[in-house]
């Protein structure tokens, strides 16, 4: 355990960067104070088989029970959301059907039927981010929902091809992926021996260097981790979305006295672009030529795939406890 007089890691980490709940549990959030918090469906299936969340399961079955199913969902990740916001003082990111992954326009119009029960409930546009699948339709969905004044969050995003993408459209926040990263450069017999080695950690490193070699505006919130060490390697991220268990090892390692966000100096001292031309801005922006570029990404291609399977799966298990 860390001394009275020590900085824990967390804390070392809120001092260069903003720190996010990856939980739809409410207790946490209120344990871990982070600013912000990103639901999905999964993370909502777990949380209510919670008390507290099989009281909002009820709440809705009941308000909402002349209602079809898949509005009920809807009313339960918007209920969600609003006991996450009573607890934190940012953002909620709450996601769109897993199923309107390749469709612009059911994307948009779900986008807009989520802010319009926020605003009905009291909630303003802009402590809320609307979280879509990084697909080429998403990010056009995001893309107009932008134009709107509604706040998106593209997740499932692996790739520069999908981070320049969402650039390009306008988005308030990516949501680049670590671990599952991990895991794949892992199952195809990668090794490393630190953090700063890890595929994850680099990937996100590379975005966060075109990102502000370029001044873009839209943030970086590096997501699904699997240690405390991907974790810090990125400290000076805009954002980090990390979940309870990992929060709770943070708050109990105690932080280096001469802790400096890596990430930052990594960009710093790496400012030309790699002779791979990784970081070179597309001139073609077509559909047709991302289709392409992510199709060459094996990792990404399989991952954004899988990662649709399974919150339209867990999607799935949420629309039979409201059928």
């Amino acid at each position: 355990m860390p001394s009275q007089t020590a900085q824990t890691a967390l804390e070392a980490l809120r001092a260069f960067t903003t720190v996010v709940a990856d939980t739809g549990r409410f207790d946490q959030m209120a344990h871990y104070r982070p600013q912000d918090a990103t639901t999905n469906p999964s993370l909502i299936l777990k949380a209510v088989g919670q008390p507290m969340g099989q009281a909002l399961l009820a709440r809705v079955l009941h308000e909402q029970a002349s209602q079809s199913v898949d509005w009920r969902v809807l009313h339960l990740l918007v209920g969600f959301g609003q006991e996450i916001l009573n607890i934190i003082p940012g953002r909620v990111s709450t996601e769109v059907d897993a199923r309107l992954s390749f469709d612009t326009k059911a994307t948009v119009d779900q986008a807009v039927n989520i802010l319009q029960l926020y605003q009905e409930a009291g909630v303003g546009p802009d402590r809320v981010l609307i979280k879509i699948a990084a697909t080429w339709e998403g990010i056009e969905a995001a893309r107009q929902l932008e134009r709107m004044g509604i706040h998106c969050n593209l997740t499932l995003l692996f790739s520069m091809s999908q981070a320049l993408a969402c650039a390009d459209a306008g988005v308030t926040l990516i949501s680049p992926f670590v671990g599952r990263i991990t895991d794949w450069a892992k199952a195809h017999g990668q090794s490393w021996d630190s953090a700063d080695q890890d595929p994850g950690v680099q990937s996100v490193r590379r975005i966060f260097q075109a990102y502000k070699a370029r001044g873009v505006q839209t943030q970086i919130m590096g997501a699904s981790f699997r240690n405390t060490a991907q974790v810090l390697a990125l400290a000076g991220c805009d954002l980090l979305t990390v979940s309870p268990d990992l929060l709770g090892e943070l708050s109990t390692q105690t932080a280096p006295a001469d802790f400096r966000p890596s990430l930052v100096s990594h960009v710093a001292a790496d400012r030309q672009a790699p002779a791979d031309g990784s970081l070179a801005w597309p001139a073609d922006r077509s559909e047709a030529a991302f289709r392409f570029e992510l199709n060459q990404d094996a990792l990404a291609t399989e991952k954004l795939a899988e990662g649709i399977r399974l919150f339209h799966a867990d999607g799935q298990k949420l629309r039979a406890l409201l059928a």
